[in-house]
């Protein structure tokens, strides 16, 4: 009981969030509601277009759609916060709710990296070897590759946050950050946190890391098999269905790896923006860069609202 009572000591959070002057949170708060409305917009259209046109029915444009749906509720799971505390003095969070915000920050974020991957395996198999994708990507296959993703990240989260419950917070409550992120609380902990660090940088490492190894060994295979196709022509094409995505895993991977690879005592004000690109930015940026770099998805997008138009 007295180990609960020193847990529990912290009933609430203060987040500081991007800035504590005044005269920022009016002009903050406009931007990231822009964001916010751009962000579910922009990944609701990608789902529309998906679900509405036969031709998108296939695996790349499936993970597709579950990748924007991932982000629509990463976003909600960290912006709305941010806006309510842009207008309100009082910027706190439960103590239950900050760890709940995590969780699913958690889980969300490593069912992106795990979508990320499977989407780079089916550009592997579609551009090193064509005559078996059909077989290769099966209905089937592409059914447990998504019930793989958003599974195990349910299990993996978990551990953190069972981990972070254990500590005692008695220090302070004050958040230097946007949305409750596991490093600026255990800087907040007066106990050792030792065990939390290495898992963060041990199982969580692994976690993180292996989809992003699976996408390296992707591109450098078709990067291989690309150089080999002897025209011009048939190198772009190839390049352009891979651009996209590409591009994704640069942003998000990133900011993951700026913030989580660095010491916990080096945790700055530049962590909070790294965290900005991979939680809030790229999932307002993904619809954009699948869509204007995606004759497929631009040709999609344009059926929708043509069809919403009539």
């Amino acid at each position: 009981m007295e180990r609960l009572n020193k847990t529990n000591s912290v009933s609430e959070f203060i987040l500081l969030g991007l800035s504590s002057r005044p005269e920022d949170q009016k002009p903050l708060f406009i931007l990231f509601l822009i964001i916010y409305l751009i962000t579910i917009t922009g990944n609701v259209l990608i789902i529309l277009a998906i679900h509405s046109d036969p031709q998108l029915h296939t695996p790349m444009y499936v993970f597709l759609s579950v990748l924007s749906f991932t982000d629509i509720w990463y976003t909600t799971n960290i912006v709305p916060r941010m806006l309510v505390n842009f207008l309100s003095e009082k910027k706190t969070i439960s103590y239950a709710g900050c760890l709940t915000q995590m969780y699913f920050t958690y889980v969300l974020g490593n069912i992106d990296s795990f979508i990320l991957a499977a989407m780079a395996y089916d550009r592997y198999v579609a551009i090193c070897d064509p005559f078996h994708y059909v077989i290769i990507m099966s209905h089937r296959r592409c059914v447990l590759l998504v019930a793989f993703s958003c599974s195990l990240p349910l299990f993996h989260s978990l551990l953190h946050i069972l981990l972070l419950n254990q500590l005692t917070f008695c220090n302070s409550n004050v958040v230097h950050h946007f949305f409750c992120d596991i490093n600026p609380l255990l800087k907040l902990s007066c106990s050792s946190v030792f065990v939390n660090d290495l898992t963060i940088k041990t199982e969580g490492l692994v976690f993180w890391v292996t989809p992003f190894l699976c996408i390296v060994f992707s591109y450098v295979r078709i990067l291989i098999a690309v150089l080999r196709i002897p025209s011009a022509a048939g190198k772009r094409k190839a390049f352009s269905t891979c651009g996209s995505h590409f591009t994704v895993v640069i942003l998000f991977y990133g900011g993951i790896f700026y913030v989580y690879l660095q010491p916990l005592s080096s945790y700055t004000v530049w962590n909070r923006v790294a965290t900005l690109v991979y939680t809030v930015l790229s999932s307002m940026l993904n619809p954009f860069i699948y869509s204007l770099r995606n004759r497929d998805m631009k040709r999609g997008l344009r059926k929708l609202l043509g069809r919403r138009k009539s």
